[in-house]
């Protein structure tokens, strides 16, 4: 197996960057991991990890007590960068590249020659070559990979989005697939040999404009299929159908596999990604842009029918089943179960809400303006609501029994206490 010489430099240490940095580490690589969250850090340089993931505290407890494993809230010199920053998107939906722009700036005045610059950060089309450009106007006195063509450089420029699933990211990050995509072929054959270090699933190398434009497929592909999913389940409701048996049995054909509807879609990439391609290309992307109008329109959908079912049982509390935005993880970014707490609190000033989600600690600071919202365990929750509304699918709400679900209102977004519903 290919060996990285020289120690890799992995910033930004939330659910991709460092697992990415721990699978580093555990075969053998000095890896130095850089956050702005001093928290963050201090966690990881005591061995810890400060989020929820299966099999990755160990591996960080044995990176760090092997020494293979450091976090700075300062950007060191590094033979390899990995940039593994947020890109969120603004209020108007655009791109929000400053997270890149911050790491790229940081990065650039420890460039030595023969260096690598890898982003993992989902990003629109363009941007790997806009961090190229950066650098460049950075450190005038070295040659960037799109500044020449053929010949020697000093800085290669890649591109290699993560594509794993959230509570499977020490499984995925090994055996998946990887797309490389570099500003020069060159660029994609120097990160593909950081990733050979611990990728045992293929290395597909591409250039850069191709490679960030597969990932952003990916995660639309999802969300235009959700957006199915939810539609129909509006369809099925209004019509007084069972969306579930209709998904199941529409599923026994050779050729449809329909998802599963949800009180909408959550997490940092399919809630997020279609936007990148919807504002590359505006006049394009008309079903991409429908599917997220979908999808984003559920969680009110589903708060209204809480909110009725809550006035047929004026003033008894209202519990809610799950904030993070899938199942078995603490992940809350752009959870629609967070949307829709919000929104039941909003709508019912006088009802107390209830919030069973045992992944987490402390409410989300949405919800903190609220002081009727509290966090209970699940035994509370049953005792005290008369309206149950499930809204993360997490093992141990799927296995509540539905004699402790009889005589509430239930409202099951999730389909995990089918037939308990009315």
């Amino acid at each position: 197996m290919t060996r990285v010489v020289g120690r890799v430099a992995v910033v930004g240490l939330g659910y991709i960057g460092l697992p990415t940095a721990a699978a580093l580490a555990t075969q053998g690589v000095e890896v130095r991991g850089v956050d702005v969250n001093t928290d963050t850090v201090r966690a990881v340089n005591r061995g810890e990890v400060p989020f929820v993931e299966p099999d990755l505290a160990v591996a960080v407890s044995g990176a760090v007590s092997m020494d293979r494993l450091r976090a700075s809230t300062r950007m060191p010199e590094a033979a390899a960068y990995i940039i593994a920053v947020p890109t969120p998107f603004k209020h108007d939906r655009r791109p929000d590249l400053s997270y890149v722009r911050a790491a790229a700036e940081e990065i650039a005045p420890r460039l030595r020659p023969g260096a690598l610059v890898i982003l993992e950060s989902t990003s629109p089309p363009g941007t790997t070559l806009q961090v190229s450009e950066w650098l460049a106007e950075l450190r005038p006195d070295l040659v960037l990979a799109h500044q020449r063509a053929a010949g020697p450089v000093d800085v290669h420029v890649a591109y290699c989005p993560e594509r794993v699933l959230p509570g499977r990211i020490m499984i995925e990050i090994v055996t998946n697939d990887r797309v490389i995509g570099g500003i020069t072929p060159a660029c994609a054959q120097r990160a593909a040999e950081v990733y050979r270090t611990f990728a045992q699933g293929e290395l597909h190398l591409t250039d850069a404009g191709t490679a960030e434009l597969t990932k952003l497929a990916e995660n639309a592909y999802r969300d235009v299929n959700i957006a199915f999913a939810n539609e129909l389940a509006q369809v099925a409701e209004r019509l007084g159908v069972e969306v579930w048996d209709v998904i199941e049995l529409a599923n026994r054909h050779p050729r449809v596999q329909i998802l599963r509807p949800g009180p909408g879609v959550g997490g940092h990439c399919v809630a997020v990604d279609p936007w990148f391609l919807v504002s590359a290309a505006p006049e394009d992307t008309r079903l991409m842009r429908t599917a997220r109008e979908v999808n984003d329109d559920r969680p009110g959908q589903v708060v209204r029918r809480i909110v009725a079912a809550a006035r047929s049982r004026p003033g008894e509390p209202v519990a809610c089943f799950g904030l993070a935005f899938k199942a078995n993880v603490d992940d809350l970014r752009e959870s629609p179960a967070v949307e829709v707490v919000t929104g039941v609190a909003a709508a019912l000033p006088d009802v107390p809400v209830l919030v069973v989600e045992p992944h987490v600690r402390t409410l989300p600071t949405a919800l903190g303006a609220y002081d009727r919202v509290k966090l209970v365990g699940a035994p509370a929750a049953l005792e005290r609501a008369g309206v149950l509304a499930l809204l993360v699918d997490h093992d141990e709400f799927a296995g509540i029994e539905p004699e402790h679900l009889a005589g509430a209102e239930v409202v099951d977004s999730r389909g995990a206490w089918r037939g308990v519903e009315r």
